[in-house]
């Protein structure tokens, strides 16, 4: 019994370890689906009830209540080692049972458990008072407004950054943070302390943050690097806090499923907003400089210019521009061409998938009055690397807009160059812009330059700095400008409610902005003051742009003119036709919705 109770002992704890190393998808953490601390300490406890029970059977009577004995008595003794009060003694009278070759490696094993076990309680104890004490602060800020955020990452703690320089009163807090060994994990937390955030080790939806002023906003943003888990959560906070007033919710999710589902759930009073970080960089981009767009279409007779775009890579950010690409276009004196390079050899099939109807041969290339035009041309199996890339890219001449979005910062700063350096190769210049994450990155590379000083006239976009901010996250100025928009045609709470009232209204102040930069006649004026010549031309533009804008957003053509066979679950609309075939009332609509 002795040296089977010694193995078990000894191998419970490193199977403790290894379980815990497996359900955490093969590591070491403190954070995870089985936290490593706890995972040990069980082990650590189960090992010392185990290494006593020989102890205390030689001492106990062979029969039912011999063995009750030894179990009880072994387990108090467990609970003595965690609190330093068991005797070496304990172990020490009984050891004359013990065979010759075990007896000093037991006692050696004893006594390590002896040593680390008071450790596992002093982090536990330490673990409860941190708690307390975040509980604490977080009491003592009631009549503040609360920034909560679901895990410290990189993302969260560069927005709660800029929050707390605008609202240096606000509190900060974050959630489901262990302090780790890890580097960048440490540099985290110790940013966090110097904000001066409160930090809980629990989940965000095991703190209780209804503890707050009524009268005061609390802000919980589910921006965890588990796009499920967000969502998750994001679904309890809304069942925990509906019923409270001040509540705001925003959930970093890209999956499609996420809209369905934060749309059919009670919300209650708390405004949810759905942050899509690669559409939201892709409409920041448009509206606050999509004019380089049209400034750098190249001429192409006297009254029309030719946006000749290029995207390299159809992941999450190409996808969502190409979209964005093919309503965004649309204007009156300039027609639009999209090239799209990907290296999947699915990529046409797959895009096509998602938006069927902008990419058949009836709408896609045609030139139909009324109606979107536009030629999109995907270029599937393509690697950047190779020499049948550089022979597309050569082969199209006219080249004024090109983004690269490939998913990694050093392949897109590679291939940003090696674009500009064959554009000039070529004697065009195109505007180039780079999605590049890293915000460190991003400051050292503006205004890159060659040995010889010459610019390579690349414009880094989408760096965490500039991404994850108030102005960005928070108080937007396209979302303020969108839901103007939406109020012209319907009610307040759709607008926040449905995402499909959200996204048409963002898409339609993006479009807005850029038609009257372009200068657009009657663009600038309010429905009442268009001359007849004025009204009949912004409604065709904005017919066009809505036709591709729905198309691209996966929407086909119901099969009837009858508002009838309308079906959003299925993605019918009866009004994707020729603007001439529209009634005058529906014509009317587009008047109204395509002026200030």
């Amino acid at each position: 019994m002795w040296l089977l109770c010694f193995l078990l002992s000894i191998g419970i704890i490193f199977l403790a370890g290894l379980v815990s190393f497996v359900v955490n998808k093969g590591k070491f953490t403190s954070k995870g689906k089985l936290n490593l601390f706890n995972s040990l300490f069980a082990g650590v406890f189960l090992s010392v009830f185990i290494i006593f029970l020989p102890v205390h059977r030689v001492t106990s009577v062979a029969d039912a209540f011999g063995a009750v004995r030894t179990v009880l008595l072994s387990l108090f003794n467990s609970m003595q080692v965690f609190a330093m009060g068991c005797e070496f003694g304990v172990v020490s009278d009984s050891m004359g049972f013990c065979p010759d070759f075990l007896d000093r490696i037991y006692q050696m094993w004893v006594s390590i458990l002896l040593v680390i076990a008071p450790v596992f309680t002093f982090g536990f104890v330490l673990s409860l008072f941190k708690n307390i004490s975040a509980y604490t602060k977080y009491i003592t800020s009631y009549f503040r407004d609360a920034y909560i955020f679901s895990e410290l990452n990189e993302k969260s703690l560069t927005l709660a950054s800029d929050i707390k320089k605008k609202h240096a009163n606000a509190v900060i807090v974050f959630t489901d943070v262990f302090e780790e060994n890890e580097e960048n994990s440490y540099e985290l937390l110790e940013m966090a302390k110097d904000m001066g955030a409160i930090c809980f080790k629990k989940d965000i939806l095991v703190v209780k943050f209804d503890r707050h002023s009524p009268k005061k906003s609390v802000s919980f943003f589910a921006i965890g690097e588990d796009e499920t888990e967000n969502l998750n959560h994001a679904l309890k906070l809304i069942e925990n806090y509906r019923d409270r007033e001040n509540v705001d919710l925003f959930v970093f999710s890209k999956k499609i499923e996420s809209e369905g589902l934060l749309a059919s759930i009670d919300r209650g009073n708390i405004k949810v907003r759905r942050i899509n970080e690669a559409k939201s960089l892709i409409n920041r981009v448009l509206y606050d400089n999509g004019e380089i767009i049209f400034d750098s279409a190249v001429e192409c007779g006297e009254e029309n210019k030719v946006i000749s775009a290029i995207i390299i890579g159809l992941g999450h950010h190409g996808t969502e521009m190409l979209k964005a690409l093919s309503w965004f276009g649309q204007m009156d004196g300039y027609s639009l061409k999209i090239n799209v390079f990907e290296k999947d050899p699915l990529a046409e099939e797959k895009f096509t998938a998602l938006a069927p109807e902008l990419m058949s041969d009836e709408h896609n290339g045609a030139d139909l009055s009324g109606d979107a035009r536009y030629r999109i041309d995907i270029h599937s199996d393509i690697d950047v690397d190779t020499a049948t890339f550089v022979g597309k890219i050569r082969e199209i001449k006219d080249a004024s807009y090109v983004l690269v979005a490939l998913g990694n910062d050093d392949v897109n700063i590679k291939t940003a160059i090696n674009l500009r350096m064959n554009f000039e190769r070529m004697g065009i210049a195109p505007v180039i812009q780079a999605i590049v994450y890293n915000s460190q990155q991003k400051r050292a590379l503006t205004g890159l330059k060659n040995f010889r000083g010459q610019d390579y006239r690349i414009d880094f976009i989408g760096d965490i700095e500039s991404s994850y901010t108030e102005e960005v996250i928070i108080d937007s100025e396209l979302e303020e400008d969108a839901l103007r928009r939406h109020l012209k045609w319907g009610k307040e709470d759709e607008f926040w409610t449905y995402e499909y009232c959200y996204r048409s209204s963002m898409a339609s102040a993006i479009h807005m902005k850029a038609r009257i930069k372009c200068g657009i006649l009657g663009a600038d004026k309010c429905e009442s003051e268009l001359t007849d010549g004025e009204r009949r031309n912004i409604e065709i533009l904005e017919h066009r742009r809505w036709n591709a804008y729905m198309r691209a957003e996966g929407y086909v053509h119901s099969g009837s003119r009858d508002k009838a066979s309308r079906n959003d679950l299925g993605k019918m609309h009866h009004d994707l036709v020729p603007f001439n075939e529209l009634t005058e009332e529906e014509k009317r609509k587009d008047s109204s919705v395509g002026t200030k």
